[in-house]
């Protein structure tokens, strides 16, 4: 990690350092896409519901806010495939960026 360049896909902040990152992204969606999607994935009872009512209340954006500095947490929709497109493109575009900025 002390070398930068790294991607960490986690669902919780609470013992990442802010130091380790430069930028946060938020996935987020509506619940009936939400629900569908947890469903066909063979989640039920309390995870399923967990899983929604974290959703409901923004729980992991409002986590990642209070964790690191609020110029870094970017919130993206992710409710429909071409969302999902639109989110690769402007992750991979900042990426790009972010290495430009960051050769030695």
């Amino acid at each position: 990690m002390r070398k930068g360049g790294n991607i960490v896909d986690y669902h919780s902040c609470e013992f990442f350092p802010e130091r380790w990152f430069d930028v946060v992204f938020v996935l987020h969606t509506d619940n009936t896409t939400l629900y569908d999607r947890l469903v066909s994935r063979g989640y039920a009872g309390k995870k399923l519901e967990d899983n929604i009512d974290c959703e409901i209340f923004q729980m992991i954006l409002e986590e990642a806010r209070a964790s690191y500095n609020i110029n870094i947490v970017h919130e993206l929709s992710s409710i429909s495939p071409l969302e999902l497109e639109d989110n690769v493109n402007r992750i991979c575009l900042w990426l790009q960026q972010w290495f430009q900025d960051n050769q030695q």
